[in-house]
């Protein structure tokens, strides 16, 4: 018979120990977690998290200055080690069948055929799971039904396979500089482009209806025409990640689910995958192409192709903040700081509000504004 082993236990002297060697693993409860490769994505900053090294966390997950969601304790669990103290921590019987350790609904580990499996290294199929992480995940999704839209929203920290095809999941993953080394110089040209042709004087507003009252536009508008590009796109961010990005597809359709999961419920599930935080270059023409489209119907060729330039330019900033709002360090107090820690909250607590990404600002007018977190003073 295998013996069953039990999660290892740590000394203090031991946990100072690594901690001065440069780790950071902090406990909960006498619960010892190691946070050295979480550090850098920490939304409160790398260096908060590193003064808490070596030290009990369980009063600062509950505030202030933040109160930590059921997501983000769960999160934690990934990093769980062993115990400290010998002697304190319990060896769980033998099962075959899966046996939870933990309290509540935080899974801590797991007693799988006499081995002793802490989650963040469980990488086979496991009863505590609804998918099979060792297959491509897009066509398991679909089959999870009303299970899939809180399956989704609980966040783990691994990486995500969509395709059996080597070539899909290729072109499905996109390194976040490939964004800008393949749209900056579409952006510089056809700005350049835009501003030269309406250099020549030949574009007019309203020429289709009327020559006596249409309005000439000079080539002093450019910045102008190039700014309401971006605010447009702000809004078009804004309204595709509300309502495309965010629709709830119907428990029933099992393509729906699929299709969610392709275009943002996979970012959900694993929002620290750093190979799917910007969109692939190849979908991403489709749909700039069908927005350039729509804008040529709307507006004269030049006067849309400048609308058009200033949204695409404003994809790309958006794009690259999008990176860095989960891969970024900014500094505390600064206006990137507070847009990590807002899109985090949207990632682990509020899924339905707090869609704007490189801005705030429609979340005002839209009632969608993440609500900033109170505490009560004490005596």
């Amino acid at each position: 018979a295998m013996a069953t082993a039990g999660p290892r236990s740590f000394s203090a002297a031991e946990v100072r120990a690594r901690c001065a060697q440069g780790a950071c693993l902090v406990s909960c409860h006498r619960r010892l977690y190691d946070l050295s490769g979480f550090v850098r994505l920490h939304p409160g900053g790398e260096q908060l998290l590193r003064r808490r090294a070596g030290t009990d966390v369980s009063a600062a997950l509950d505030g202030p200055p933040h109160r930590h969601s059921a997501n983000a304790r769960r999160w934690l669990e990934q990093y769980y080690v062993g115990d400290i103290e010998p002697g304190d921590e319990q060896v769980p019987p033998r099962s075959r069948t899966g046996t939870r350790v933990g309290t509540g609904s935080q899974l801590c580990a797991w007693d799988w055929d006499g081995l002793w499996v802490p989650q963040h290294y469980n990488h086979c199929l496991l009863p505590q799971d609804l998918v099979d992480w060792q297959k491509p995940l897009l066509w398991q999704v679909g089959y999870l039904g009303e299970k899939y839209d809180e399956w989704v929203h609980q966040p783990v920290d691994r990486p995500i396979r969509l395709f059996h095809s080597d070539f899909l999941e290729f072109l499905s993953k996109t390194a976040w500089y490939v964004v800008f080394m393949v749209w900056t110089p579409v952006v510089l040209y056809l700005s350049w482009v835009s501003y030269t042709s309406l250099a020549q004087g030949n574009t007019r507003l309203f020429s289709s209806f009327t020559t006596e009252y249409s309005i000439p536009v000079h080539k002093y508008y450019f910045p102008f025409i190039f700014l309401l590009g971006m605010i447009l796109w702000s809004l078009l961010e804004y309204l595709i990640h509300r309502f495309v990005f965010h629709m709830k597809p119907p428990a029933s359709n099992y393509y729906l689910i699929t299709l969610h999961f392709l275009l943002h419920g996979q970012h959900h599930k694993s929002p620290f995958d750093s190979s799917r935080l910007v969109f692939p270059p190849v979908p991403a023409s489709l749909v700039i192409g069908f927005f350039y489209g729509v804008l040529r119907l709307l507006l004269p060729e030049m006067l849309g192709l400048a609308v058009f330039v200033g949204g695409l330019c404003g994809y790309v900033i958006y794009d690259m903040m999008h990176y860095y709002l989960h891969y970024g360090s900014p500094k505390k107090g600064t206006y990137l700081y507070g847009l990590k820690a807002y899109h985090v909250k949207h990632h682990f607590e509020h899924q339905r509000s707090g869609f704007g990404i490189s801005t705030r600002f429609w979340d005002y007018p839209f009632r969608t504004l993440i609500p900033e977190e109170t505490f009560k003073k004490e005596d």
